[in-house]
C-alpha cells in the first residue's frame, strides 16, 4: 500500500477520488500542481470548483456513468486553475466499489494536454497559412532535396507537391543560375538568413518568373542545422510595373513633347523639361497653378467646356489649341489629354501630352490668308466672299432678316490708271477700299473681286429702308477725295443691289442678280444705285415718285389745313380745334393724310411738310385773333420733325413772329409712340417748348403701351385716347376697359384726357359716365375748312341726348 501511495504522489498527473456526491476524497501533488489548490484545499470540496461554469453539467453525466459502473476513458475537456485561468485536460474516471461490488465512488485521473492543444492550434494556423497565402513556402533539406511545398508554390511555379517533395530545388533554377542554390546552402549552415533575395526561376512550363526569395535555417531540438524554408513571392508584374516606369520616366524626361500632369482637382503636380522649354515657365513656377492661366486669348472657353465634356465621357480628349508662353507670346499645340482612374474607377490624375506646332500653324494662316484674301487691299477674294454669302443665307433664313448684296464698279477708274499709271491706281483702290470699309457695320463684308469691282455683303436689314440708308453711305464713302502721290483724286461709283430672300435664287445668281443691277445703274448715270429685285425697285421707285409728286404739291401750295373742333360734352363750350393736313389733288380731290404722309415718313421731306404745317396753323391763328376768334389749336408734329435740333427754335421764331397769338393757345401734338423712341431727347425738346409756353397733348395714347414710369416723365398736358379704342368701346369690353384706364390714368396724374373718334351721341353719353367730358369726331363735326369754322362756332349745340 506504501509503494501504491508513493506512486500516486510521484505522478504528474492528477489522481483525484471522490464519493457520490462529488466531494474530494483524496488529492494527490500532481492534482496540486495541476490545478494549483493543495490537499487541504480540495478535500471535502466538490469536484465543480474545478468546472467553468459552461461544463458543470459533465459532472452530473460523469457521476451517471459511474454509477451505472461504466468508464470514462480520455475525455478531453476544460478545468480551471485555482488562478482563474482555463486549462485543457484528458480525463480517465472509473468507479470505485466497496467489498460488495457496490459503487462508492470514483477515481479521476487527469491530464494536462493545455501544451499539446495550442501546439495542435498553431500547427491548424500554419496550415492555414502555408495553403492560403500566395507566396511559395517550401523546405528542403541541407542537401537541398524539399521536404515540403505548399499549394502557392504550385500556383507560381506549376509542379504539385508530389511532384516537388523529395527532388532537388535544383529543379526550379534556369542553366545560368545553378550556382546560386551552392551559395544560399552554404550561407544556411552558417546560420544566416537571406532576405528578400531577387532572382529568377523556371516554371514547369518553361516559363521564367522573377520572385523575391527569403531563405532561413530550419533546426532540430539541439539547434543544429537540418535544412532550410524558403519563401518565394511572384514578382514577375512589378518587375514589369518597373521597367515600365523606368521606360516612362525616361520618356518623361526626355521627350521633346511637353507633358504636365495634374491631380483630380485640376492643379499641375509636375511637367517635364520640354514643357519648360516649350512655354518658358520652370517646374516650381507651374505647380499648384491651373493650366487655364497659360490660356490664350485667341482660345475660347467653349473649346475647354467641349474638352472637359470628352474628358468625362469618354476619358480622353485630342485637338489644336492655343496657348500663352511666359513672356505672353500666344503658341499653338496639339494636345492630347487623357484621365488616369485607380482600380475603383475614381479619378486621379489629368495627363497632357502637346507638340509646339506655332511655325506650322503660322505658315498654314498664311496659306489659308493667300488663298482668301486679296493681295493689294487684303480683303476677303471670290472664294471667301462665296463662303461668307453662303452663311449670312442662311442666318437670314434662321432669323427671318433681309440682307443685300452690292456689287460695285469704280466709275472712270480706267481713265485714271490710263493718265496716272497702275501704281497709282493701286494706291486708290487700297484707300477706296478702307473709306469703304470705314463706312460698314462689323457684320458687313466687303470684298475685292478683282479690278476695279468690289462686293459687299450688308447683313440682318429689316426692309428697304435700312439697304438704302447703307447703299447711300458706301456711295457717300466711294465719293471722298482720297490724297494719292500728293493728288487729291475723286471718283464715284456704280452700285448694283439684290435682296435674299427676296430675290430668293441661290448665291451664284444673287451674285449675277447685283453685277447686272450694276449695269443698269452705269446706264442710268453713274454714281448711283439701281435695284434688282422687281417688286422692291417697284416699290421704290413709287415711293420715290410719290416723294417727288408731294414735293411738288407743296411747292403749288396743294397741300391745305382742315380744322376739327374739339367741345366739352357737359357744357357745350368749344374748348379748341385740331389742324389737319389735306391733299387738294388736281386729278384726285380731296385726299387724307393716310394716302400720302407714309410715303415721306422718316425722310426729309418730312420736315419741311411738318414746318409747312405749323407756319400755316399759326398765320390762322393769327387770322382769328384779328376777327375776334380766340380758338386755341392742336398741330400735330411728326417724330422727326419733333425731335429736329432746330424745332425748339422754329417754334420759338413762329411765336415772336405772331405776336397777337397767346403761346397757352397752341397745342402740340406727338405720338406716343414717337415718344418712346427716345425718352431723354423727348423730355428736354417738350422741356424747353414748355418754358415757351405751349401746351402738349400725347395723340393714341394707349397704342404705345408706354409705362407709368414713362407717363410720369413726360410733361404732356392732355392725353388723347385713341379712336380705335372709342369706335369699339360700346361692343368691345376690353376697348371699354381700356378707355376707362386712359381716364383713371389721367385723373391719376392730373392730366386733361379726351377722347378722339367720337362718332355717335352714344359715344359721348358713355364718355361722361365714365368722367371724360372732352371730345372730337363725327358726332360733333367733320373736318372742315378754316373759313367754315367761325360759323360753326356761332351755331354749334349739344345733341339733345347729352343735355
Amino acid at each position: 500500500m506504501e509503494h501504491f501511495l508513493a506512486i500516486v504522489q510521484s505522478s504528474d498527473d492528477a489522481i483525484i477520488s471522490k464519493n457520490m456526491d462529488g466531494l474530494v476524497v483524496s488529492w494527490n501533488s500532481g492534482a496540486q500542481s495541476i490545478f494549483g489548490y493543495t490537499e487541504g484545499e480540495m478535500l471535502g470540496k466538490s469536484m465543480l470548483v474545478l468546472f467553468p461554469p459552461e461544463r458543470r453539467e459533465e459532472e452530473v453525466h460523469i457521476l451517471k456513468r459511474v454509477l451505472s459502473g461504466a468508464r470514462v476513458d480520455h475525455f478531453e475537456t476544460e478545468r480551471l486553475h485555482k488562478n482563474g485561468n482555463r486549462i485543457y485536460v484528458s480525463v480517465t474516471i472509473s468507479p470505485i466499489r466497496d467489498r460488495d461490488g457496490v459503487v462508492v465512488g470514483a477515481s479521476n485521473i487527469t491530464r494536462d494536454i493545455t501544451q499539446k492543444v495550442k501546439l495542435e492550434a498553431a500547427a491548424r494556423l500554419s496550415n492555414a497559412i502555408l495553403s492560403s497565402t500566395d507566396d511559395a513556402v517550401v523546405s528542403k533539406s541541407v542537401n537541398g532535396i524539399v521536404t515540403s511545398w505548399n499549394p502557392a508554390a504550385t500556383k507560381i511555379f506549376g509542379y504539385t507537391a508530389e511532384e516537388m517533395i523529395g527532388r532537388s530545388i535544383e529543379l526550379l533554377l534556369p542553366s545560368d543560375r545553378k550556382d546560386e542554390e551552392k551559395f544560399i546552402l552554404e550561407r544556411i549552415l552558417n546560420g544566416e538568413v537571406i532576405d528578400h533575395f531577387d532572382t529568377v526561376r523556371v516554371c514547369k512550363s518553361g516559363r521564367r518568373v522573377n520572385v523575391s526569395v527569403t531563405t532561413s535555417p530550419i533546426r532540430d531540438g539541439w539547434g543544429k542545422i537540418i535544412g532550410a524554408s524558403k519563401i518565394a513571392r511572384d514578382i514577375t508584374a512589378q518587375k514589369l510595373a518597373e521597367a515600365q516606369l523606368r521606360l516612362t520616366s525616361r520618356v518623361f524626361t526626355d521627350t521633346n513633347e511637353g507633358i504636365l500632369i495634374t491631380n483630380a482637382e485640376g492643379l499641375i503636380v509636375d511637367v517635364n523639361a520640354a514643357f519648360t522649354h516649350i512655354t518658358g515657365y520652370t517646374h516650381d513656377e507651374v505647380l499648384g497653378k491651373d493650366p487655364l492661366t497659360f490660356r490664350s486669348g485667341r482660345q475660347s472657353y467653349s473649346v475647354f467646356r467641349a474638352m472637359r465634356c470628352a474628358l468625362m465621357r469618354d476619358g480622353e480628349w485630342k485637338g489644336e489649341i492655343w496657348s500663352r508662353r511666359k513672356d505672353g507670346e500666344a503658341f499653338s499645340v496639339l494636345l492630347s489629354v487623357s484621365r488616369v482612374c485607380e482600380a475603383k474607377g475614381a479619378i486621379t490624375n489629368y495627363v497632357a501630352l502637346f507638340s509646339d506646332i506655332t511655325p506650322l500653324k503660322r505658315h498654314q494662316e498664311m496659306l489659308e490668308h493667300g488663298a482668301h484674301f486679296d493681295a493689294l487691299t487684303n480683303l476677303p477674294n471670290r472664294l471667301l466672299l462665296s463662303d461668307r454669302l453662303q452663311q449670312a443665307m442662311a442666318n437670314c433664313q434662321r432669323q427671318s432678316q433681309i440682307l443685300a448684296v452690292l456689287y460695285m464698279d469704280i466709275d472712270s477708274f480706267k481713265s485714271i490708271n490710263d493718265a496716272f499709271g497702275h501704281s497709282v491706281g493701286d494706291e486708290l483702290l487700297v484707300a477706296i477700299s478702307q473709306q469703304m470699309r470705314d463706312g460698314l457695320r462689323e457684320g458687313d463684308t466687303l470684298a475685292r473681286m478683282g479690278g476695279d469691282e468690289f462686293v459687299v455683303v450688308l447683313t440682318g436689314l429689316r426692309g428697304v429702308e435700312d439697304c438704302v440708308q447703307l447703299v447711300n453711305r458706301v456711295l457717300a464713302a466711294c465719293a471722298c477725295p482720297v490724297l494719292v502721290g500728293g493728288m487729291e483724286l475723286s471718283v464715284t461709283t456704280s452700285i448694283g443691289v439684290t435682296l435674299y430672300p427676296n430675290d430668293n435664287v441661290d448665291a451664284d445668281q444673287l451674285m449675277r442678280n447685283a453685277d447686272f443691277a450694276m449695269y443698269e445703274a452705269k446706264r442710268g448715270g453713274k454714281n448711283r444705285f439701281h435695284l434688282f429685285d422687281a417688286n422692291q425697285d417697284a416699290e421704290v421707285k413709287t415711293r420715290s415718285n410719290q416723294q417727288s409728286r408731294i414735293e411738288q404739291a407743296l411747292r403749288q401750295q396743294e397741300l391745305v389745313l382742315y380744322y376739327q373742333p374739339k367741345v366739352n360734352m357737359r357744357s357745350g363750350a368749344v374748348v379748341g380745334a385740331e389742324a389737319l393736313i389735306r391733299w387738294n389733288h388736281p386729278e384726285r380731290g380731296l385726299l387724307a393724310p393716310a394716302s400720302f404722309l407714309p410715303a415721306i415718313e422718316k425722310h426729309p421731306l418730312s420736315e419741311r411738310v411738318g414746318d409747312w404745317v405749323m407756319a400755316t396753323a399759326f398765320m390762322q391763328l393769327d387770322a382769328w385773333a384779328q376777327a375776334g376768334l380766340k380758338l386755341p389749336v392742336s398741330i400735330n408734329a411728326s417724330a422727326r420733325q419733333f425731335l429736329d435740333e432746330q424745332f425748339t427754335a422754329k417754334l420759338a421764331a413762329l411765336l415772336a413772329s405772331h405776336p397777337r397769338i397767346d403761346p397757352d393757345m397752341v397745342e402740340l401734338e406727338i405720338l406716343e409712340t414717337s415718344a418712346l423712341e427716345d425718352m431723354g431727347a423727348v423730355q428736354k425738346i417738350m422741356a424747353d417748348c414748355h418754358s415757351l409756353g405751349v401746351k402738349f397733348s400725347l395723340d393714341d395714347f394707349g397704342t404705345g403701351y408706354s409705362s407709368l414710369t414713362y407717363l410720369r416723365r413726360l410733361p404732356v398736358d392732355i392725353l388723347k385716347i385713341d379712336q380705335s379704342f372709342i369706335r369699339d368701346m360700346l361692343e368691345d369690353t376690353g376697348n371699354l376697359s381700356i378707355v376707362k384706364g386712359v381716364i383713371g390714368l389721367a385723373a391719376a396724374f392730373n392730366r386733361t384726357v379726351i377722347a378722339e373718334g367720337v362718332e355717335t351721341d352714344a359715344h359721348g353719353v358713355q364718355l361722361m359716365a365714365l368722367g371724360c367730358e372732352l371730345a372730337q369726331g363725327y358726332a360733333i363735326a367733320r373736318p372742315m375748312p378754316a373759313e367754315q369754322l367761325p360759323d360753326w362756332v356761332a351755331t354749334w349745340d349739344l345733341p339733345a341726348a347729352w343735355h
